[in-house]
């Protein structure tokens, strides 16, 4: 071992906090989102009971249906409580299906959909088309670096970002440049976008940090 030089103090490095995020484990893609948390770090646990989300320091929300996934919440009386953590400062991180989960209004959805609110966003569902009219494309998205590869699957978008919201990525060409496709509110971020069948971990990541600076 090494001594330090005469006069100096030994450098200390700050431990690294691992934190435990849930994946609602309801519909979507819970072992995708599982994976790519542990792969940064997290210790990832699905989520399908009160109990479960109570052990938690942060959300993700899948993508999948939004539709079955806000009927789901409610079978397994989640809704509430879920909606409840996240106005007490649960961080959570919406794809596709849970940005429009985690949006306050909703443009395109059936009727008495509701949404667990938090992000202050107008999202369009299945604004990009239907499944046949998916799409990929790289991505600049703030708070990461280097583009990412986004994977659009019957994706919303968001038309209109409150004064509490920040706009993390646009669509950069095509049809829909310019279309608003992540966003970050406070401890909450939300993709339009599939970063959890990529491989690429950055923006699970970029959540893992915001939790970490939550806690």
């Amino acid at each position: 071992m090494v001594a330090a030089p005469a006069g100096s103090e030994p450098r200390l490095e700050s431990p690294v906090v691992t934190v435990t995020v849930g994946v609602l484990a309801l519909q979507g893609d819970v072992r995708e989102h599982v994976h790519a948390l542990e792969s940064v770090g997290a210790r990832a646990v699905p989520v399908r009971r009160q109990r479960e989300l109570d052990a938690v320091d942060a959300l993700v929300i899948p993508g999948g249906e939004s539709t079955t996934i806000d009927k789901l919440l409610r079978a397994f009386e989640l809704f509430e409580p879920v909606q409840q953590r996240l106005r007490s400062g649960l961080p959570a991180y919406g794809s596709c299906a849970g940005m429009i989960l985690l949006a306050d209004r909703v443009l395109g959805g059936i009727e008495g959909q509701q949404t667990l609110g938090g992000v202050d966003v107008t999202v369009r569902r299945n604004a990009f088309g239907r499944q046949v009219e998916s799409f990929e494309t790289d991505l600049d998205i703030a708070g990461v670096d280097g583009s990412v590869h986004g994977v659009f699957i019957r994706a919303p978008w968001v038309e209109e970002v409150g004064p509490g919201a920040t706009v993390l990525a646009r669509v950069e060409s095509g049809p829909a440049a310019g279309r608003i496709v992540a966003v970050r509110q406070g401890p909450l971020l939300v993709t339009s976008f599939h970063p959890e069948v990529t491989g690429d971990t950055r923006v699970h990541q970029l959540f893992v940090e915001i939790v970490r600076e939550s806690l």
